[in-house]
């Protein structure tokens, strides 16, 4: 059952005043906007989840630690903790969550759906254990700690992350890496 409702963005993802629901912008190409929340550890690990097998792109991938759509009229940090919480369980605040950018995302997948997408893209210190976490069934398989070097390494493994996305996986990586050496300026 689709009930959730989307904000439209325009192709360069400022609000257009319309909404619509998330099957209808991914079958007409509508833009709209999600959050993608990357959870490290102090000793330089990632997290990453596998996508249920049920999802409809991307089934079984290892992929980023919590990612989820932006309700119409929802805030971008509300969705992001919201995200948070739903898909692993994690209570984190405000202030532990930083984002290092925007960006804008087109694939057309086989199956029809048309992701046209501006993800806000956040990072956050896993402060607990991972076995502490309790995962959404329905959207999520599993949650592992890789070495945060995975993002430097996509097409050495199979089933994590997606090669072609690999200078998005990087910046991810600097960002995290200027984060542990509080070097980075928010």
């Amino acid at each position: 059952m689709d009930n959730e409702l989307l904000d439209i963005t325009d192709e360069h993802g400022n609000l257009t005043g319309k909404t619509c629901l998330k099957s209808e912008a991914h079958k007409y190409g509508y833009f709209h906007a999600t959050v993608h929340i990357w959870l490290y550890t102090s000793n330089k690990k990632i997290v990453l989840q596998k996508r249920a097998l049920t999802k409809k792109v991307f089934p079984g991938l290892w992929d980023i630690s919590v990612a989820g759509h932006i309700g119409a009229g929802e805030k971008i940090i509300s969705a992001a903790l919201r995200e948070i919480k739903e898909e692993i369980g994690f209570d984190l605040t405000e202030e532990n969550l930083f984002k290092i950018g925007t960006r804008k995302h087109q694939v057309h997948h086989d199956n029809g759906i048309i992701d046209n997408e501006f993800h806000h893209v956040f990072i956050a210190e896993l402060n607990v254990p991972l076995q502490n976490l309790t995962i959404q069934e329905s959207e999520v398989a599993a949650l592992k700690l890789f070495d945060l070097h995975i993002l430097l390494n996509t097409k050495k493994h199979e089933n994590v992350l997606l090669p072609q996305f690999h200078d998005y996986y990087s910046s991810v990586y600097t960002s995290i890496i200027k984060k542990l050496e509080n070097t980075y300026i928010y």
